[in-house]
């Protein structure tokens, strides 16, 4: 696969975009395949995870529900990071299958490529549930100002991480900068690294 055929920042984000409108109104369904399948699977798990924290937050929820929540959002917030490594493995995959060696002393970016696609698919929700807040019924004039400035904001962040993100794969399809994929290594889950687990078992 060389640069023209990987998805461009533009097909990506118009991906994530158009699935969170279509999970609200029907099933989830992952019908990509190649790098496609891999941000929308991540995507979804941000979905979900949205979904999740919105029920947490309510104010009619038993602690017992709380409770549930909060395993879910773990289980999620897990799954969602894993795949953000799994999509800086197809990066480097698609690197290498079309050979490109960057050199040893090129620039490593900030954050990697896998990263900057969850904060766009973090901020296709945001937009799209503001944009639920704008026509709310019953919103005053003051909240729908309010719910304005903020929409154009996030579309703003959205143009630029939008933009840095494909100067990114452009400069990574050039060699001109290195790509890694850096493992999340997550310790709250692993019962053998959570204080909290592993000691629960040595406990009279």
């Amino acid at each position: 696969m060389t640069q023209s055929e990987f998805p461009s920042v533009e097909q990506l984000t118009q991906l994530q975009i158009e699935a969170v409108a279509r999970w609200h109104r029907e099933p989830i369904l992952n019908p990509y395949d190649g790098i496609k399948k891999l941000v929308c699977q991540q995507h979804e798990h941000n979905f979900r995870l949205w979904h999740e924290e919105d029920t947490a937050r309510s104010p009619s929820a038993s602690d017992e529900e709380i409770a549930g929540v909060k395993r879910a959002i773990d289980g999620l917030n897990q799954a969602r990071n894993d795949m953000i490594e799994q999509v800086d493995d197809a990066i480097t995959d698609h690197l290498t299958s079309v050979k490109v060696v960057a050199a040893v002393d090129a620039p490593i970016n900030t954050e990697t490529a896998g990263s900057a696609i969850d904060r766009l698919s973090i901020m296709s929700l945001r937009l799209f549930h503001y944009r639920e807040q704008l026509d709310r019924d019953g919103a005053d004039k003051e909240h729908r100002q309010k719910v304005e400035d903020r929409i154009a904001l996030c579309e703003q962040q959205h143009a630029d991480l939008s933009n840095s993100l494909q100067q990114l794969l452009d400069d990574l399809f050039a060699g001109q900068k290195q790509h890694r994929t850096y493992r999340q290594m997550k310790m709250y889950n692993d019962p053998s690294l959570n204080p909290a687990i592993y000691q629960s078992g040595s406990k009279d």
